[in-house]
């Protein structure tokens, strides 16, 4: 049990320093809100794109994307039963108004990208990358959808559904890298070499730039404003406990590959989504509290993730 602790323990470490690599440099003024927007729009539709494309090309073949795409099944009712929990939680425990669909899309998703696939790719290796990118496309659709949905109705009173700006999220850059990725793969279609190392050289930044990012988003975050009270213990719970309790359940007595079964759990266990600060200050819901929440959730799974890795080790 040990080396597994202390390998995860080195995986995070790795993820931590260029973390505070970011979070330095943002401290000393090296980034404005400008070069901040600049680092997500590259890694969400440059590096990540290229990312997917050249690891499913290099390490995947048609057989094993064939037995891994139905899983998708999996986080998807996983999310489903969380948004359930979530009524019920925000109506046991009276969560304010004010944030209440908010609370719910930050309880049920998770930060698939800037978070999640450093750190699985950091404790798993390259293998791990489809069943990362079938959580995400799980996620990413949960979240643009009915997650976007409940914070409109934060702040406008109502939601409203907007098919052809949810289709454009959901089929994002990333999720559009992996499905060409898919389609190559099936067709047994080979690039050439220059275009191979190009998407493996543009893809390399996505991992360091992710954790730039979250590092940036830290800094920017008045610490004095990080509390916790009864919402902000309730979105821990889920997020840490709640969420990766039901998925290991979910897929503890299924036959599929042990690795899915690990990043899986992985999966559903990290923080808030970078994207709920954004989408709240759009539609005039509570971007502090969602802004509060990713910093919290994302410096507690710092602590979380090595535990888990170890409970993981025993499915």
């Amino acid at each position: 049990m040990m080396p597994v602790f202390f390998k995860a323990i080195t995986g995070v470490l790795v993820i931590l320093i260029m973390i505070v690599v970011g979070f330095l440099l943002a401290r000393n003024n090296w980034f404005d809100s400008k070069s901040t927007s600049l680092i997500a729009r590259l890694v969400t539709q440059i590096a990540l794109p290229a990312y997917m494309m050249a690891t499913i090309l290099e390490k995947f073949d048609t057989k094993t994307l064939l037995s891994t795409l139905p899983d998708l099944l999996f986080p998807v009712i996983s999310m489903f039963l969380l948004y359930i929990l979530s009524i019920v939680i925000v109506r046991l425990f009276k969560i304010p108004k004010s944030h209440s669909g908010l609370f719910q899309s930050m309880f049920a998703n998770s930060n698939t990208v800037f978070v999640g696939l450093p750190v699985n790719i950091a404790l798993f290796g390259k293998h791990s990358l489809p069943f990362v990118l079938v959580y995400y496309m799980a996620n990413t659709t949960f979240f643009w959808t009915l997650g976007v949905y409940l914070i409109q109705k934060d702040g406008r009173g109502e939601g409203k559904f907007d098919l052809a700006k949810t289709v454009k999220k959901v089929f994002s850059p990333p999720l559009l890298g992996f499905m060409v990725g898919v389609v190559l793969v099936l067709f047994h279609v080979s690039l050439p070499d220059f275009i191979m190392q190009d998407l493996t050289y543009v893809g390399s930044l996505t991992i360091p730039l992710s954790m730039f990012f979250i590092g940036i988003s830290v800094n920017s975050v008045n610490l004095t404003n990080v509390h916790f009270d009864r919402s902000n213990f309730l979105i821990l719970i889920g997020r840490f406990i709640l969420a990766p309790a039901l998925m290991a359940l979910l897929v503890g007595f299924t036959s599929m590959p042990l690795l899915m079964k690990q990043v899986f759990i992985l999966q559903a266990a990290m923080p808030v989504m970078t994207n709920a600060p954004v989408v709240s200050r759009l539609y005039g819901a509570d971007s502090e509290f969602a802004s509060v929440m990713v910093t919290e959730t994302t410096l507690l799974s710092l602590i979380v993730i090595p535990i888990l890795m170890v409970l993981v080790q025993n499915l």
